[in-house]
């Protein structure tokens, strides 16, 4: 009795957490994984042991595109959030030097994921409208005649849309490492001769990739997973897997192949993860 008080408040702290993962993740995935076992039999799917679900997915031309299409899609809005993010935490890390003025811009990137994921989505679709600001943007600086419809319902509007949706997520944790670079290291290699721009790849760059991996892996999986902004501005070619996933489970009434579907998903989920993971301690340990 004494051993079980002494252990209660561990109990307590631990079992807790543990119960709601078991109950609310863990059971949830295992009811999803067997679900991809089952067959579908109109009007309703029956329980079996069979792997045609995952074999439909990888022989049908239209899931194999799907699958494709997201990951390509993912992998833009990372470089495309890349590409904005790294020049926007290294100057407010290294030339910034207002504090008030560094703590400002960085609370403007952060501030959107306070408004509705669904309004900053839709916001995008009002600009690259027929009827927006980009298209009255180019109609009274002459470049355009009569409002444009290239700029919505394509891939394009899809990674603008996503790009800025997740951007805060490669800002942070890019920031986060860079700020945490000890100044001198820069002043030692200026001291060894080697200039801004060689210094900035030799040291800043190496040691700013557990930032970047962690960005980078935030940001795929979030886009990897989004559903709304496809639908919104991505137009008829513009279905994403989580759309399919969508559709399986709602109007098709698929449950089998929509469960299968998202075991893959998860499975390059966590893949990315693990890849994330293993090159935030290689570059830990020194291995960029």
């Amino acid at each position: 009795m004494s051993a079980l008080r002494r252990h209660l408040p561990a109990v307590l702290v631990l079992g807790i957490p543990l119960a709601w993962i078991v109950l609310f993740m863990l059971v949830p995935y295992g009811i999803l994984a067997t679900y991809s076992f089952w067959l579908k039999k109109y009007p309703t799917f029956v329980p079996a042991f069979q792997f045609g679900n995952y074999l439909t997915l990888f022989t049908d031309p239209q899931y194999v595109l799907v699958l494709l299409r997201t990951i390509k899609i993912s992998l833009l809005v990372c470089l495309a959030s890349l590409l904005l993010a790294y020049p926007f935490a290294w100057f407010l890390v290294y030339r910034c030097r207002s504090a008030q003025i560094r703590t400002w811009l960085y609370m403007a990137v952060i501030a959107p994921l306070w408004i509705s994921y669904l309004l900053r989505a839709y916001i995008w679709k009002t600009i690259l409208g027929t009827e927006g600001v980009l298209n009255s943007f180019l109609i009274w600086a002459g470049i355009i005649e009569t409002p444009s419809s290239i700029f919505l319902y394509n891939q394009f509007s899809m990674v603008v849309t996503l790009t800025y949706i997740f951007i805060p997520f490669m800002v942070m944790p890019i920031y986060t490492a860079l700020e945490k670079i000890p100044a001198n290291l820069n002043e030692a290699s200026a001291d060894l001769g080697l200039g801004p721009w060689r210094s900035f790849w030799r040291v800043t760059v190496p040691l700013s990739m557990p930032g970047v991996a962690a960005g980078f892996t935030l940001t795929f999986c979030l886009s990897f997973g989004d559903f709304v902004a496809p639908f919104l501005v991505g137009g008829p070619d513009g279905n994403l897997i989580a759309n399919v996933i969508t559709t399986q489970f709602g109007s098709a009434l698929n449950w089998p192949l929509g469960s299968a579907l998202s075991v893959v998903m998860l499975v390059v989920v966590l893949g990315v993860v693990s890849l994330g993971e293993r090159v935030e301690r290689r570059s830990a340990a020194g291995g960029f």
